[in-house]
C-alpha cells in the first residue's frame, strides 16, 4: 500500500462515500493534510489503520455498555 491515500481511496477501504471520508477529515476524527496549490486532502495509511482500531475500540465500548436484549431487532444499515 502507498504511504499516502487520496479521499477517493479511503472511501473504498472504509466502504463510504467520498463525501464522508472527506467529512471524516474535515471534522478532524481522520488526520490529513493538505498539500499542493490545489490544496489535495492525503491520508497516510497508517493513519486510516489508526482510525480504523480507535473505531474497532469505541465500537466494543458501545456494545459492552449496551447489550442485547433478547429480541431486540437488527438496525437496518
Amino acid at each position: 500500500m502507498a504511504r499516502f491515500l487520496q479521499l477517493a481511496d479511503v472511501a473504498e477501504v472504509l466502504n463510504i462515500s467520498a463525501s464522508q471520508a472527506y467529512a471524516l477529515v474535515r471534522s478532524g476524527d481522520l488526520r490529513a493534510i493538505k498539500i499542493g496549490g490545489r490544496g489535495q486532502w492525503r491520508i497516510e495509511a497508517a493513519e486510516l489503520e489508526r482510525y480504523i482500531e480507535r473505531m474497532y475500540a469505541e465500537t466494543e465500548a458501545f456494545v459492552a455498555s449496551h447489550p442485547l436484549v433478547g429480541g431486540e431487532p437488527l438496525p437496518a444499515d
